[in-house]
C-alpha cells in the first residue's frame, strides 16, 4: 500500500454526512451507521484480511468500515441498495482516502439478487449486513463467489449464535447447516450498541469463517438444503414425518432415515451435516 492512510469516520463525520444528505436511517434498510474508529479496526482485524485480499463489502452505507478496509486490503467492492449512498460514497473515499480511492469500486444492487461482482474476483466477505436480511445475503454470496476464501460480517447476536451453533443446542437449525456447507464458522465476538448511529434495539455479535470443500456427495447442494428446510419446517416432529412430503411419504422418509442409520424418531436439531447429506442420498 501507498500513500498516506485514510481518515476513518467518526461521530461528527457521519452525523454530517448524514445531514449533507437528508438522510433519515432506515429500519427497513437495516440502516445503522458504525460511529467507532476502533470498533471497524476490529472487525478488520478479526477478519484476518491483508495487502493481497480483495473484499467485497455489503451494505457500506456512509463508508465506516470501507476506509477501515482500505487501510489494509487490496481493493474493496462496496455493494450498497440506496442510490443516495451508493452516489455519495465514491466523494467521500476521495476526500478521506485519495490515495487508496483507485482500489474502490460500488455497485448500485441488491446483494440479494447480484449476480456478479466487477473487478477482481474477490478472496474475502467483510460487512456490517443488513440485519433483516444478513443470512440470505451471507449464504448468496457464498454460493455466488466461490473465489471468497474468508470473511467476517457483524449480524444481530441472536443470528450469530445461530450460525455458529451445533448440534443438539436450542438455536441450532437451518442457518447453522447451511452455512456448515460452505465454511468453519466461529463466534469472533460482541458489539455493543452504543457503536451505532442509530442505537439499534438489538446486540450485535461477529462471525468469521473460513472456506471449506463441501462434502462429497452424490445429491446436490440444493437437494441437501430442501431436506434441511423439510425437517425444521416443524423443529419439534420426528424426522419420519417432518420429511413425509419431501419423500413421498412417512413410510418412504422412515425407510431412507434408516438406510441411514438414523432413528426415524430423531429430530433435525440432533443431526449434523453429514447425516443430512445421508438422508439426501438416501431420498434420490
Amino acid at each position: 500500500m501507498t500513500g498516506a492512510g485514510p481518515t476513518l469516520l467518526g461521530p461528527a463525520e457521519i452525523r454530517r454526512l448524514a445531514g449533507e444528505l437528508g438522510l433519515r436511517p432506515t429500519k427497513q434498510r437495516g440502516q445503522n451507521f458504525v460511529i467507532d474508529a476502533n470498533t471497524v479496526r476490529r472487525i478488520v482485524r478479526e477478519a484476518g484480511v491483508g495487502a493481497d485480499d480483495v473484499v467485497v463489502e455489503v451494505g457500506p452505507g456512509l463508508g465506516s468500515l470501507t476506509l477501515a478496509l482500505l487501510e489494509v486490503v487490496r481493493h474493496v467492492t462496496a455493494i450498497e441498495i440506496d442510490p443516495l449512498l451508493a452516489r455519495r460514497l465514491p466523494e467521500t473515499i476521495a476526500a478521506m482516502a485519495p490515495a487508496q480511492a483507485e482500489r474502490f469500486d460500488v455497485v448500485l444492487a441488491d446483494a440479494l439478487r447480484v449476480e456478479s461482482v466487477p473487478g477482481p474476483p474477490p478472496t474475502a466477505l467483510v460487512a456490517n449486513l443488513p440485519y433483516n436480511v444478513s443470512v440470505p445475503v451471507l449464504l448468496h454470496l457464498l454460493a455466488l463467489l466461490p473465489s471468497l476464501e474468508k470473511g467476517l460480517v457483524m449480524v444481530q447476536a441472536e443470528v450469530a449464535d445461530r450460525l455458529t451453533a451445533g448440534p443438539g443446542s436450542k438455536v441450532y437449525g437451518i442457518p447453522s447447516l447451511k452455512m456448515a456447507w460452505f465454511a468453519e464458522v466461529r463466534r469472533a465476538g460482541a458489539v455493543g450498541r452504543n457503536v451505532f448511529w442509530p442505537a439499534p434495539n438489538v446486540d450485535s455479535g461477529l462471525v468469521g469463517w473460513t472456506r471449506r470443500e463441501p462434502p462429497a456427495t452424490s445429491a446436490t447442494r440444493q437437494q441437501v438444503f430442501a431436506v434441511i428446510d423439510a425437517a425444521f419446517a416443524q423443529r419439534r416432529k420426528a424426522l419420519r414425518g417432518a420429511l413425509s412430503g419431501i419423500g413421498g411419504s412417512a413410510a418412504a422418509a422412515e425407510a431412507a432415515l434408516k438406510a441411514s442409520g438414523i432413528d426415524p424418531l430423531a429430530r433435525g436439531e440432533s443431526l449434523g451435516l453429514g447425516e443430512f447429506v445421508r438422508i439426501t442420498e438416501a431420498l434420490l
